[in-house]
């Protein structure tokens, strides 16, 4: 229904673009209604402007609460333009129709985002009149257009110049404003929920998330299992989400949930790091002087698990780094970013998928696992390592302090239960997801081997403690000289004998790292 404009409702929190709007829908012969600080702006632009208080007669009242709703307003939004009834009860009330409304919405989230916010603050910033008139249009949308990104101006404004606002935008920014509006509602819920007795808990008795589609998958972990891919409403900056695909096959569900586990790995390390993951675990990991030299240090751990997996890195791809992975076969390679001459090296690879993420090494606030009937929430896996406490006899040298380190992030990578043997910055073996910790162990050294790689006088880490002493047993006959691991079981001095009895260094974290 391409009607023609003759009035709209301008009323914002957020002003960016409204005076061009504004301008915009001046020049086009449209009477502007606003209110309090958009109206006062419009005013100061020199634009012609109708205060909603002298539209509707009557004046605000009670500090701003009451303003725009008045059925003046709502009449004007709500009534049908194709049915004669609707027409001829607003003429008589005097009543003219609204056909543009333009809002959105004071701004709550970024409120209660300050800890130090305060109930009656939060409550003066849940907006009632922009969502009932934002509602009030989306729902009469054949007849009023109903605008609430104001990345949405300027398509807006090149459709009215032209043949006007078509069915299918109109269509779509009214479900845009539902999608606002259940958002804004959710986060009101999310925060009065999680107060109890004047204090903000972490987590609300209600729970409201919004996921926004990012796009269809061909299929889920299975051929035979649909699937789509959704991003969160705010996704922590240097999230997968933000990711940008330059250039081959579209992403499947395993490629999406493969390159996460890689990134969030890899965004770890200060140094050039590569991470190799397949099914969700790490099979390679390295730090060195250049990007390329990490990438050759973790394909040596598992060649053969890194065909077909997940690359990262934390740096830019060069040239030298993208003809170093070139000879392998790999899905997907994710980077901050892509160097030229690293493009022209992988063009000719045109089903690889390359994306790009900007580096942050923000983490999201928090983790959700689906369960039947519910969700499990957790605080995210970040916690810093800050105090080690050397538990035997031997001392570590500074060097295996630094390798323990790195063995210590990897580890947090790898599905439960986890063992990692690593040594100059690299992963030797990588035991993961075994039921028995020293079965763990045991495939951790059995892969090393496998890959030909020494294991003498390298360093292990194991993401829980070791409930008998079997199996840090393993490691120190595997070769490991020294060991990271969380302590805290009941027999942990007999763990602490046997490194004792093999002149072996232990560190204790005080953490845990279970990954499922």
């Amino acid at each position: 229904m391409a009607t023609k404009v003759a009035r709209a409702l301008l009323s914002v929190s957020d002003k960016s673009g409204i005076v061009e709007l504004a301008r915009g829908l001046a020049a086009l012969g449209v009477e502007l209604i606003s209110t309090g600080g958009t109206a006062a702006l419009l005013k100061k632009e020199g634009l012609k402007v109708t205060e909603v208080s002298e539209h509707t007669g009557f004046p605000e009242m009670l500090d701003g609460r009451v303003k725009t709703l008045h059925p003046k307003i709502h009449a004007g939004l709500l009534a049908r333009r194709d049915d004669p009834a609707h027409g001829a009860a607003m003429k008589k009330a005097g009543f003219p129709p609204i056909d543009l409304l333009v809002v959105n919405l004071y701004p709550f989230q970024a409120t209660v985002a300050d800890p130090d916010c305060r109930l009656d603050d939060a409550i003066e910033n849940i907006d009632i009149g922009g969502p009932a008139m934002l509602r009030a249009a989306a729902k009469n949308y054949p007849g009023v257009i109903v605008v609430v990104d104001p990345a949405d101006y300027p398509k807006l404004l090149d459709q009215l110049k032209g043949k006007g606002v078509d069915d299918a935008t109109r269509f779509n920014l009214a479900r845009k404003v539902f999608a606002h509006t259940a958002a804004y509602d959710g986060a009101v819920a999310n925060y009065l929920t999680s107060l109890s007795d004047g204090k903000r808990r972490e987590y609300p008795d209600v729970l409201t998330l919004q996921l926004k589609k990012v796009q269809d998958l061909r299929y889920g972990e299975n051929p035979h299992q649909s699937a789509a891919f959704y991003r969160d409403d705010r996704p922590a900056p240097g999230s997968l989400a933000t990711f940008r695909q330059l250039q081959g096959k579209e992403l499947s569900y395993n490629n999406i949930a493969d390159a996460d586990a890689a990134w969030e790995c890899v965004k770890r390390f200060s140094m050039p790091a590569c991470v190799i993951v397949k099914h969700a675990n790490p099979c390679g990991v390295a730090v060195a002087d250049s990007l390329a030299a990490a990438y050759e240090k973790a394909f040596k751990t598992d060649p053969t698990s890194a065909f077909g997996g997940i690359l990262a890195f934390n740096r830019a791809v060069d040239g030298a780094t993208a003809a170093a992975f070139a000879k392998q076969f790999a899905e997907v390679i994710v980077a901050p970013r892509f160097e030229p001459e690293a493009l022209g090296v992988l063009a000719k690879k045109d089903n690889l998928r390359l994306i790009e993420v900007p580096l942050a090494h923000d983490t999201q606030k928090h983790d959700y696992k689906r369960v039947g009937g519910g969700v499990l929430v957790q605080g995210s896996d970040a916690e810093a390592l800050k105090n080690l406490k050397v538990v035997t006899k031997k001392q570590p040298t500074e060097a295996q302090l630094a390798d323990l380190r790195f063995a210590w992030t990897v580890a947090q990578f790898v599905k439960s239960n986890a063992i990692v043997f690593c040594r100059d910055g690299m992963t030797l073996g990588i035991g993961a997801g075994q039921m028995s910790r020293v079965d763990s162990s045991r495939l951790a050294r059995l892969k090393a081997e496998t890959a030909g790689m020494k294991l003498e006088n390298c360093v292990a880490a194991s993401d829980a403690f070791f409930p008998f002493r079997d199996g840090v047993e393993v490691l120190l006959d595997a070769g490991a000289t020294a060991v990271i691991q969380p302590g805290g079981s009941v027999r942990d001095a007999e763990v602490i004998a046997a490194a004792d009895e093999r002149g072996a260094a232990m560190v204790f974290t005080g953490i845990r790292h279970f990954r499922h």
